[in-house]
């Protein structure tokens, strides 16, 4: 089960965050704190994953922004990982080449499309197509 989602840019400033679990604000800001502060001090060579108190932290570094997953202990970090990076190229066909400012003047429409890929915590769907189709429809109408 994946407790959060998070997008951070290199200087640690939080883009995009979704949780799946109540946390009480000043204990997200801390525990985000806290982890990008790891991911941004592990080099190349150090893998993608580490263990953040009860959850498994996975992330990926696309250009300047992180995608951070919390997840359980017993998942497949590998598995999370290529949803990551699905995520990224939902993102990009979105966006037509996804970028930081993308995200921070598209706010409401990056949480869509997690939405579409994440429910309750659970990863729902991955085809691409199928994510885009309710924003793309929602985009027509506009």
């Amino acid at each position: 089960m994946l407790h959060f989602v998070v997008l951070v840019n290199k200087q640690g400033q939080t883009r995009l965050a979704q949780y799946y679990e109540y946390l009480p604000m000043e204990e997200r800001v801390a525990m985000e704190s806290e982890i990008v502060r790891r991911c941004l001090s592990r080099t190349n060579s150090q893998c993608s994953f580490f263990q953040f108190k009860k959850y498994r932290v996975i992330y990926r570094r696309y250009a300047s922004l992180f995608f951070v997953v919390g997840a359980d202990e017993g998942d497949n970090e590998l598995s999370i990982l290529e949803f990551i990076h699905n995520l990224v190229e939902t993102f990009d066909k979105y966006f037509d080449s996804v970028c930081e400012l993308d995200i921070m003047f598209n706010l409401e429409r990056a949480h869509f499309l997690v939405d579409e890929m994440v429910m309750n915590g659970h990863i729902v769907e991955t085809n691409q197509k199928n994510i885009r189709t309710p924003i793309d429809l929602l985009d027509k109408m506009s």
